[in-house]
């Protein structure tokens, strides 16, 4: 192996262990099945989505400041765009990158209100009936 191709190779090792750093470890209750209720529930599993009077987008109705939040805590999201979370894989990304900043030491439950209401959203009494809502999805 060459110089290069070892220097090539520590910087892209460094590049993912800096994108894991900024999200944080993911949450035990941010599970696949999880992802899955809240797809099912915000969209139907629509990746073409559009919601909130334009303002959510996607799979997962993903709004612009949860996006920049998401790619804020996960750089490596920066190589896309907004209108990517149209895409199904890169949207799951998002929610991931978000709800582990978010929603560290949190239930099932508790992640999806933060999904749904924001980083407090786990607090917020208006969030109670969308969480019912995943963890019956998730059955």
């Amino acid at each position: 192996m060459n110089s290069t191709t070892r220097i090539a190779l520590m910087f892209a090792a460094c590049a993912v262990t800096t994108a894991a750093a900024f999200a944080g470890p993911r949450p035990p209750a941010l599970t696949d099945s999880l992802l899955d209720a809240i797809r099912h529930v915000e969209s139907g599993g629509d990746d073409s989505a559009v919601g909130d009077g334009g303002r959510a987008i996607g799979p997962y109705q993903i709004h612009r400041a949860y996006w920049l939040d998401a790619c804020a805590a996960d750089p490596s999201l920066k190589s896309g765009t907004y209108a990517d979370c149209f895409d199904a894989a890169y949207s799951r990304r998002v929610v991931v990158a978000y709800l582990s900043r978010y929603g560290r030491g949190c239930n099932a439950a508790q992640l999806a209100r933060i999904h749904n209401g924001g980083p407090r959203g786990h607090r917020k009494s208006a969030t109670v009936e969308y969480a019912e809502k995943v963890l019956d999805a998730m059955k």
